[in-house]
């Protein structure tokens, strides 16, 4: 399930990546000189091409008509009376708005659905695990209260050793409970 998640994860990425990459740059790879409109060109007027035309951020080229047309500002879309999706562009020739909306879509899509998955294993895949944990905190407990155990045994077996070996040379301690008193 998380290999999935994770195989999922890296297929958006690579997606979004590709097609930024797409979308920055042209299919020639030479650089677009950038132009600032004019205030006093209209987009009617330019009509030497689509390159000519999309330097002025404001316009849209029809291919269908060839005519260079103001982008409708209140709309989101150029309408399809003036010009249709397939063949109106913006920003660069080569990418219509239809293919924008659809790989849009697409990659929205993915990370919506991918983000879904993601919420759902950590909400209720992990909440299945808390049993799993619990035993595994049992058994590092267990095991923690033998190694305290063994080391009791360990020290035990040290101290007899120890105090064997101060019987045999005579160095027993007085376990009397009385102590020397000296005066300091």
């Amino acid at each position: 399930m998380i290999l999935r998640n994770i195989i999922i994860l890296i297929f958006c990425a690579s997606i979004s990546v590709v097609f930024v990459r797409c979308a920055s740059t042209s299919p020639t790879d030479a650089p677009k000189p950038t132009v600032t409109p004019k205030p006093g060109i209209k987009c009617e007027e330019l009509t030497e091409g689509c390159d000519q035309c999309l330097k002025n951020v404001t316009c849209y080229w029809c291919e269908s008509t060839k005519l260079c047309a103001e982008y409708p500002v209140g709309d989101i879309f150029p309408k399809k009376e003036d010009c249709p999706l397939s063949e109106a562009r913006w920003l660069e020739c080569w990418l219509n708005f239809e293919a924008l909306l659809i790989s849009m879509g697409v990659i929205a899509g993915v990370i919506l659905i991918s983000c879904c998955c993601c919420c759902v294993y950590c909400c209720y895949c992990k909440g299945k695990n808390k049993a799993r944990y619990a035993k595994e905190d049992a058994k590092l407990e267990r095991q923690k209260e033998e190694r305290k155990m063994r080391q009791e045994e360990r020290r035990a077996e040290r101290k007899a050793k120890n105090d064997e070996i101060r019987k045999k040379y005579g160095l027993v301690k007085d376990d009397s409970g009385y102590t020397r008193f000296e005066n300091s």
